[in-house]
């Protein structure tokens, strides 16, 4: 069957970051199921979709494509006038674009390696039955406030962190994010007053709530 197809799990939070992107856009979708747990992303027919072993991979028609962050710009550029406009208002400004990937390569390379080693300890080792280790956590909020207290002077300024509009910089961080509310975890959002307005408005998006489902 032709058409749009993600290959991946619905609790990964990479897949997730694809899914959302699809639902803001309102476009039809297939999740074809990949069980983590039985190691399906390390074997064939998954490894010809992507030789790295990782969720998501995705299909649009002949296109085959693999990591989130690629899949995400993929949609939002080829589906541009369907959906919510994840790119900034202007996108043909490329100092408008450049400020919109500099947001991406912040959340990749600072936010979410960190926000995700909390989520692995807090949700994911619970989920497998292993023993959150403490010291981890807190060397790894340590590092997320410092990230989060950047976050918070740049959304003194705009509403979103590439701007006045919702992008594609903001949807990355969602996943992660809907993880961490529901750990303590969560204090460091709430203690900044930008960054809790921000984290509430996109986690209350109607996409997002959808990914939750």
């Amino acid at each position: 069957m032709a058409g749009i197809k993600v290959f991946g799990h619905p609790a990964s939070t990479a897949t997730r970051r694809v899914l959302l992107t699809l639902h803001e856009k309102n476009l039809d979708f297939e999740l074809v199921h990949v069980e983590l747990k039985d190691g399906e992303h390390k074997k064939e027919p998954f490894l010809s979709r992507n030789p790295f072993g990782k969720v998501p991979a995705f299909e649009d028609g002949d296109l085959k494509l693999f990591e989130s962050r690629a899949i995400t710009q993929y949609i939002a550029h080829r589906y541009e006038e369907e959906g919510t406009n994840l790119l900034p208002a202007d996108s043909k400004n490329i100092s408008h674009y450049a400020i919109m990937a500099i947001g991406m390569e912040v959340e990749a390379h600072h936010f979410d390696p960190v926000a995700s080693k909390l989520a692995w300890e807090q949700v994911f080792k619970l989920f497998y039955g292993m023993t959150t280790d403490q010291a981890v956590v807190e060397e790894e909020e340590a590092k997320l406030a410092a990230v989060l207290d950047v976050y918070e002077a740049r959304l003194k300024e705009f509403k979103y962190l590439a701007g006045e509009t919702f992008t594609l910089t903001d949807l990355h961080h969602i996943p992660v994010i809907q993880y961490l509310l529901g750990t303590p975890t969560k204090k460091l959002f709430a203690e900044r007053p930008h960054v809790n307005e921000w984290v509430e408005e996109i986690t209350n998006r109607p996409a997002s709530q959808k990914i939750l489902q």
